[in-house]
């Protein structure tokens, strides 16, 4: 495969120029072997019908229909079904939709079973992740489960007793690991270049358009999500566990709501708001859902089945998790990492900094310079707004660079090769190893794909700083009980991390 369809992304989140890009760039893509003749493809259901949903749809009924199949819908929203479910009917040439076999969370065992399901595809609300991944598991099918792996402890023991119950597969989507410019990082460390790592630094800013839908949606009562420290966060701590193949011992974070919000909006005194961004008229905070027709037929017309609302307006009471956020985390050989996350930021990206005892290597990356808004001054989701005139930021350019530089020597550019997709690029090149990893010609020396114990380990960090901040105390990862040891030499790597 050299040609890729582009990957369906949230329309809050920057669209970098390979969210279009159908071609990587020279090595990014492994070499795999055309799947057997007579080899039946693989049967997916999909649990959770949301808008991260349709980057598997997608996947199965383009690029990757030739080794997989959806054949079931697990949801309580029968209008999101309805969607995707008119999508692979369109895909399959029907002109109509394919009916597709749809149950409700109650009866996952019976669909398993009724349908022969030998994946599930979970892409739920992350609380419900830890019961739909155990009960798939025990049913006897394998899992993919969308990041986080789950939000709490109890999740983390659910998911490691079934896997080491079952010994069935689980696969976890960390779609970062493979964007080509954090690949390049990890490479970087690896070959030695910096020397035995010392600390790390890095800063993630999310801005008032992709950063306030976080608290428009399910994700803003910590229950549901674990606040960004679990359900963001984790694809950043996952990177950094991965950058520096070891394992976190220590968190202390600080942290609070400082901006979105009834009360911050109260004492800036931004006055009465209304409760959603459907119909609110010119606001750079609403999101109206009939601006982009995916979000529309997923919510808006969904909305009578179970009254939920995707627009709520990030200044409305009932706000739970926190939008700046700063953690420490000592790790099991000796580095430090200082983290930070902010959520209403001007400008969307991050920086990352790794230091050395050879040396330093700094990663930036600025993945929207600014948001743009409309003539009415709304925020602007047409994605063909970043090409029109005056788009282009001259002192924040988008793109990306890493820069390595070694004691008594000058600073030298590290090439970062194209990507393909959403997130950094690394969404098509993920999907690979997700439906065709048994095809590989050969071992990712990256070691990009990920399994339950990554999961764990990415959420630890999360929880840890969950704790630390409930007692404003540091928390050691090992108190927290998660159901299995993090470390590598001493815990069985099952799953994806131990078959490729």
């Amino acid at each position: 495969m050299t040609e890729h369809s582009p990957v369906d992304q949230n329309p809050t989140a920057p669209l970098p120029a390979s969210s279009t890009r159908t071609a990587a760039g020279p090595g990014v893509v492994a070499a795999f072997a055309p799947p057997p003749a007579d080899r039946p493809r693989r049967r997916y259901a999909v649990a959770g019908t949301g808008h991260r949903a349709g980057m598997y749809v997608a996947a199965l009924t383009g690029d990757h229909a030739d080794v997989g199949e959806i054949v079931a819908w697990l949801d309580p929203n029968p209008a999101r079904v309805d969607y995707y479910d008119a999508q692979v009917g369109t895909a399959l040439g029907r002109g109509e939709p394919a009916g597709l076999p749809r149950y409700t969370p109650d009866a996952l065992e019976r669909m398993i079973g009724e349908q022969r399901v030998d994946t599930v595809v979970v892409t739920s609300v992350d609380r419900t992740h830890a019961d739909l991944v155990d009960r798939s598991l025990r049913a006897g099918a394998d899992v993919v489960v969308e990041k986080p792996l789950t939000t709490d402890a109890d999740g983390c023991r659910r998911i490691t007793r079934a896997v080491a119950d079952t010994g069935n597969d689980l696969v976890m989507t960390f779609n970062y690991r493979y964007a080509p410019r954090n690949s390049a990082l990890r490479q970087v460390i690896a070959d030695g270049a910096i020397g035995q790592v010392t600390g790390v630094h890095f800063e993630w800013v999310l801005d008032t358009m992709h950063g306030a839908d976080y608290f428009r949606r399910w994700h803003r009562e910590k229950s549901n999500s674990g606040g960004l420290l679990v359900h963001k966060a984790s694809h950043h701590f996952d990177l950094v566990n991965w950058w520096l193949d070891d394992v976190p011992e220590r968190v202390y974070a600080s942290g609070g709501l400082r901006f979105y919000g009834d009360a911050n909006a109260a004492a800036r005194g931004l006055g009465p708001r209304p409760a959603r961004g459907t119909g609110a008229g010119a606001d750079p905070f609403a999101l109206d859902l009939r601006d982009d027709p995916r979000l529309e037929a997923l919510y808006l017309r969904a909305e009578r089945h179970d009254g939920y609302l995707r627009d709520q307006d990030p200044f409305a009471p009932g706000v739970t998790i926190e939008d700046n956020m700063s953690v420490l985390v000592d790790y099991r050989r000796g580095a430090t990492l200082s983290y930070s996350l902010n959520a209403h930021g001007p400008w969307e990206g991050y920086r990352v900094s790794v230091n050395g005892t050879l040396g330093r290597a700094e990663l930036s990356v600025v993945e929207r310079g600014h948001i743009r808004l409309d003539g009415d001054g709304n925020i602007d989701l047409d994605p063909s707004a970043s090409a029109g005139p005056g788009a282009a930021d001259p002192v924040r350019p988008a793109g990306d660079r890493l820069v390595l530089q070694r004691h008594w020597g000058r600073a030298e550019e590290v090439a970062i090769p194209d990507g393909i997709g959403g997130h950094g690029g690394g969404d098509a090149i993920l999907l690979m190893d997700v439906f065709r990893r048994d095809l590989r010609l050969h071992a990712d020396p990256l070691g990009r794909a990920a399994g339950h114990l990554d999961g764990v380990r990415a959420v630890a960090v999360g929880i840890a700083a969950n704790e630390s901040l409930r007692t404003g105390h540091p928390v050691r990862v090992a108190d927290l009980a998660l159901g299995t040891p993090l470390t590598g030499d001493d815990a069985p790597r099952t799953g994806a991390a131990a078959r490729v």
